[in-house]
């Protein structure tokens, strides 16, 4: 594509036609990817990132401006951003996976360090959840199951289960957590 098709087409993309963001799609889905696969390792991540980035696009595209560089450098710029969005909410996963295993309820006894009111409102919380995320979280802590474990048992796509466990974590830490109390 040389520079006056590019010009015709990001200013095609500017004014919301979309036969030009599926020109744009086409063009650049590929390399948003395997640039999102690279970072994340994880194929259903980065087709996540893939989508976002374009939607990003779609929904800013008036912010684009030719003069300050190439459209193939602004997506870049934009996946880089929903990388790092992905980054930190997998790390804060992580870290709710944690603080909720320690929560997990068990056969074994009720360790003295482990509340049972804690437990109790942890359980509490799960349940006021939607059910599908209800089930997708008491397989991931409850029966330790792998996300891809969890979609084939419940026959979902991979994503939504990634989506259901990261929005239920991130709805049960909002309730959870306590807020700077002076002792």
């Amino acid at each position: 594509m040389d520079d006056e098709e590019e010009r015709e087409l990001c200013g095609r993309f500017a004014a919301g036609d979309e036969r030009a963001l599926e020109q744009i799609y086409r063009r650049w889905s590929p390399i948003v990817f395997t640039l999102a696969l690279r970072v994340l390792g994880d194929r259903g991540d980065a087709e996540d990132v893939t989508q976002k980035t374009f939607v990003s696009a779609w929904t800013s595209r008036a912010s684009y401006d030719p003069a300050k560089g190439r459209l193939s450098t602004w997506l870049v710029t934009i996946t880089r951003r929903r990388i790092a969005d992905t980054l930190d909410a997998r790390r804060r996963v992580r870290e709710l996976q944690e603080k909720l295993q320690r929560f997990a309820v068990t056969d074994e006894p009720v360790s003295s360090d482990i509340d049972l009111g804690d437990r109790l409102l942890l359980a509490d919380e799960i349940d006021r959840l939607e059910p599908d995320a209800q089930r997708v979280v008491r397989l991931a802590f409850y029966d330790d199951l792998t996300h891809q474990q969890i979609a084939t048992r419940l026959d979902m796509p991979l994503g939504t289960v990634k989506s259901h466990i990261r929005r239920s974590l991130t709805r049960l830490r909002d309730r959870l957590e306590v807020p700077h109390v002076a002792s």
